[in-house]
This record gives C-alpha cells, structure tokens and sequence, in this order.
C-alpha cells in the first residue's frame, strides 16, 4: 500500500475500494479494471484512490491480497518439514483457485505490463517468498536444517516447481505432487 502522506485512511472506505477492486479483477480481469469502475462500485472518488494508490496496478494488487491473505496462513509448528509442507500445500491449493488463477493472469499481463509486474512482485511473490526464507531460517535456528545452505536456492527449489507448472507446462498442481516436491528437496536440505 502506498506511503503517500495526508489524511489517515478510513479504515471502511479502504475496505470498500480493496472489495471493489477485487470483485471487479474477478469479474473482468485485470485489463477491465479501471480506478473509475472501481471508484463506483466502491462508492468514492476517483481522487480518493489515488490518494491512497499510485496506480490502479496497486490497487487491484491490494485488493486481491486483502482477499488472499487469509487462506495463505504461515505455520509455526516447530517442525520445519511440516511448515514447509503445510505453506506449499496452502499456497498450490491457493493457486488453483479462482484467486490462484488470477495470479497466473496477473503474472501473464504483466509480461507487457510493468507496472502491473512490478506490483505483482512486491506485493504478492517477495512476501510469499520472505514468508517461506523465515520458515527455512527457523529449520536452521533448530537444527532440522543444514547450517550455511542457502535459503534463496532452497526456496526457489521448493517453490519454483508450483509457478512452473502454473504458469508453463499446465500439469495438475495436487496435494500428491507437493508432498512429494518438498519430500525431495528436504532429503538434501536435511543435517548430515
């Protein structure tokens, strides 16, 4: 969300922009979104929404990880295979989704998209992937993870199979394949 200074946000006129917005990415998709449709629906200004959002690519981003953030819980049992396990299976259950396919849509426009790509990777993939570093970090201050592996790396080897097959190659993204991905690369990750 943006920093921009001036009047605090109301706390229910921001609530009904980010259901707006949402609601309309649902229906039209990103391309037929407009601030001004969403300012109708959600009953405000045009103004009001650029006082609070650089762009209607931050706002529709906003909107649609207000709607997600809920189902993407970051699990703390104290057990690093588990967590691992239980956010890449939400995650792959989330991508599959309406939500989820939206962010295929959202990644595909942002291809020619810049703004939209850009918003896409600072508001929804680095704060997935910080979510998933801070759960590897925890393997390692537990000893259930090797010290000095590379976090980035094993991100990228545990969750850069679900994007791949989302976005490239169309295969089924199911609860079987995702125990199976994370049981793979852990055997590697794993103290000696």
């Amino acid at each position: 969300m943006s920093s921009k200074r001036g009047r605090p946000r109301d706390p229910s006129t921001q609530k009904s922009i980010l259901v707006a917005s949402y609601e309309l990415l649902l229906i039209y998709g990103f391309k037929g979104v407009t601030v001004e449709k969403i300012a109708e629906r959600a009953g405000v200004s045009k103004a009001t929404i650029y006082k609070w959002w650089p762009n209607k690519a931050a706002v529709v981003m906003d909107g649609f990880l207000d709607a997600a953030t809920e189902r993407l819980p970051v699990p703390d049992s104290g057990d690093v295979f588990e967590d691992v396990l239980t956010h890449t299976t939400n995650l792959c259950r989330f991508m599959v989704s309406q939500e989820g396919h939206m962010i295929a849509a959202i990644i595909g426009e942002g291809q020619v998209d810049p703004v939209l790509m850009e918003a896409c990777r600072t508001r929804y993939i680095l704060p997935r992937r910080a979510e998933a570093l801070a759960i590897l970090h925890k393997g390692i201050e537990r000893g259930q993870l090797r010290q000095g592996i590379d976090l980035v790396i094993c991100v990228d080897l545990i969750y850069g199979p679900l994007f791949y097959r989302l976005l490239v190659t169309g295969e089924p993204l199911q609860d079987t394949f995702v125990k199976q991905l994370v049981e793979a690369a852990f055997y590697g990750l794993q103290p000696r």
